[in-house]
């Protein structure tokens, strides 16, 4: 039996003998290999925390002890190590173990953890409720340095220092999130990065006066006051946390080490720990960015599997194209130029192109600034990441009208990521921004003429939609409001986006059965009222409307208020959509017949609303 079928929890790894603890690591790495090839998943940051997940471990009791993840991608190796080895065939699939931290799949994960720059507020309200209670167990955030762009991160470990709890954050420095880090924090951290030696100094200096206390202390001031001196200023160490490293994350006696004593000194310290993202898997160590979130691969070459054209290269590809033309096009990314599609525009216009790290609060607030000074500023960002930047969506953005164009990417169901990624609650919460107009392409050819609209033609703020992967059956292109794309009598259907191919599916299924269905599809939603959707209501007296979002501030609760404002008197309306928005990972088909919003389901409650007919 192999070392890693003998683990399935903390105490498992801390009863190995140190000589095994390599072995092990090599083991770990072998097993994420073989496994992510199959599955997919976040390979790169997985292999370079192998030795630091193992020496937490060795250090805490994960069962009783809390360790926070920042972000929640670099967490495979803590899941293997608690049980749920066997279960990895089914990782990021539907009905099996999340990709992500989960409590509910085992006590071991502490917290849910999806977006990053988090971990240290909330292992510091869990440190005050301890101390509260009087309670007895060790706290600990792991956050990646990717996260130290975002500002809730310095928000969170400002608190920390002040509040004396006794607590570790251990920073996993490893250059990247899923782009190379940019900014101030990158560049202190690379200045740190180059004298390691000052660590080794620190334990020998500590240890060898472990026996004589008074000369520590005297010792000790005259050591900080020399090093406030010669030493490059620490920001970290000037929050008011006890700093400690560089350490090389891949020598596991010495992580150990460093980790029982921040541990032990019982107040604030962060573990500044030095790891290669991909560790151990040539092609993930060369690229980093192309196996940090990757589909199926050759676990023996690294080729990945071809998904296809995808929203976000097309997204990408139409604005080098209009940058081309417009000078005044700017292109603003928060730390994810490669998912958003927007590499090409970063090499092409690097000087009109902006990466504010994981930032978008920020982001956002830029891009006003941008605006209002007479640029064309285009924030490309995923759907549950501009979540962060709601405030700055009225306050800076939407007050003074300024002409900001978001590329909400990755809007719907995505899949795999599940409920921390899915891209469900922002027609919610953009249909609360005064003066946002929502476009919604569903197709290439669509969202190419609805950039064109988005940012040469409209003014104010604008949001463009689009969803995770390619198009569908539905290959047209409109510039629209709104649209019939078939005539019926008995129905009306009402889409968005590329929700559009299941009502076109649904109509299909109904015609077989009897029933005429009207398909309405919504391209913009803004202030103006859908008069083609309340004209067909007219005629049909029955409307389903069909979309992937949240029912919270939906599009079919939108035109059933105008619906009553008209005095429209329905014979009956079914609004199906994600209900809370709480949607576990999963094939997007299977989630969306399990939710019913698929052709199936909206043919079905079309049929049901329509039996009056038969009486």
């Amino acid at each position: 039996m192999s070392i890693l079928e003998s683990i399935s929890c903390s105490e498992d790894v801390k009863k190995l003998p140190e000589s095994s603890l390599e072995a092990l690591c090599g083991e770990i790495r072998s097993f994420l290999i073989e496994s992510v090839s199959k599955t997919g998943g976040h390979l790169a940051s997985n292999l370079g925390a192998v030795e630091l997940t193992v020496a937490l471990h060795r250090v805490y009791d994960t069962a009783k002890d809390r360790i926070v993840f920042d972000v929640g991608h670099q967490t495979y190796v803590h899941k293997i190590l608690t049980g749920r080895r066997e279960a990895f065939s089914t990782l990021r699939q539907y009905g099996g173990i999340s990709g992500f931290p989960k409590p509910c799949e085992a006590e071991d994960d502490a917290f849910v953890a999806g977006h990053a720059s988090n971990s240290v507020s909330v292992a510091l309200g869990m440190a005050k409720a301890r101390t509260l209670q009087g309670q007895a167990y060790s706290v600990a955030a792991v956050i990646g340095d990717g996260a130290m762009t975002g500002g809730l991160a310095y928000e969170g470990l400002t608190n920390a220092a002040a509040s004396g709890e006794p607590m570790v954050v251990i920073l996993n420095d490893n250059n990247m999130s899923i782009d190379p880090n940019v900014g101030g924090t990158a560049s202190l951290l690379q200045k740190m990065r180059v004298r390691p030696g000052y660590f080794e100094f620190k334990r020998f200096y500590r240890e060898a006066f472990s026996h004589t206390p008074g000369l520590y202390h005297f010792n000790h001031n005259v050591k900080e006051w020399v090093k406030s001196r010669v030493l490059p200023d620490n920001m970290l160490s000037a929050l008011g946390m006890e700093y400690m490293g560089p350490v090389d994350g891949h020598d596991i006696r010495q992580l150990e080490c460093v980790l029982r004593w921040a541990k032990e000194m019982q107040k604030p310290v962060l573990v500044h720990v030095i790891t290669r993202k991909g560790k151990g898997c040539p092609y993930a160590e060369e690229h980093p960015e192309l196996y940090h979130g990757v589909g199926p691969f050759d676990p023996e070459t690294g080729e990945i599997q071809n998904s296809g054209a995808c929203f976000s290269e097309a997204f990408g590809e139409n604005l080098c194209a209009m940058a081309e033309r417009d000078k005044k096009i700017v292109a603003i990314t928060a730390a994810m130029a490669s998912g958003t599609g927007l590499d090409q525009f970063a090499h092409r216009f690097p000087g009109r192109f902006v990466d504010t790290g994981i930032a978008e609060g920020h982001a956002a607030a830029f891009a006003a600034g941008m605006a209002k000074q007479g640029m064309t500023p285009v924030f490309a960002v995923y759907s549950s990441f501009l979540q962060r930047g709601f405030d700055m969506l009225i306050h800076d953005v939407s007050l003074q009208g300024l002409h900001v164009v978001f590329g909400v990417d990755r809007a719907g169901l995505v899949g795999s990521d599940g409920e921390t990624h899915h891209g469900i609650f922002d027609l919610s919460y953009l249909g609360t921004v005064p003066g946002m107009q929502i476009l919604c392409p569903a197709s290439f050819a669509e969202l190419r003429e609805q950039m064109e609209m988005a940012i040469s033609e409209m003014s104010g703020p604008v949001a463009l939609r689009y969803p995770r992967g390619g198009e569908g059956e539905y290959r047209l292109a409109s510039r629209e409001a709104e649209q019939i794309l078939r005539e019926g009598s008995d129905v009306t259907l009402v889409c968005c986006g590329i929700m559009v191919n299941e009502a076109l599916a649904a109509a299909r299924l109904l015609e077989q059965r009897g029933v005429s269905a009207e398909i309405v599809k919504i391209n913009l939603i803004g202030e103006k009222r859908f008069s083609l959707a309340l004209s067909s209501l007219k005629k049909t007296g029955k409307l389903v409307a069909a979309e992937e979002v949240c029912a919270a501030g939906c599009l079919g609760s939108r035109l059933l208020s105008q619906a009553c404002e008209e005095g429209l008197a329905l014979k009956g309306a079914r609004l199906l959509n994600l209900g809370k928005g709480i949607v576990a990972h999963g094939d997007r088909k299977l989630l969306m017949r399990d939710h019913g919003i698929d052709a199936g389901s909206i043919a079905k409650a079309a049929e049901e609303l329509c039996k009056w007919k038969k009486l």
